[in-house]
């Protein structure tokens, strides 16, 4: 890290934007797992980096 260079901060996730609440629970959307920038393999329900399985 250069000397004058401030760690990042993650930004403060937005209701609406990067998740809602469903029963409970957060669910994060695709706006936000694209921010993220990679696939973390747990099945988001909005994942836009797995491919959906085709229905036969």
């Amino acid at each position: 890290m250069i000397k004058d260079e401030q760690p990042l901060k993650p930004e403060p996730l937005v209701e609406g934007v990067d998740y809602y609440l469903e029963n409970g629970y957060m669910v994060f959307t695709a706006h936000f797992l694209l921010k993220r920038g990679q696939c973390c393999g747990s099945g988001c329900r909005h994942c836009p980096y797995r491919v959906k399985k085709e229905k036969k």
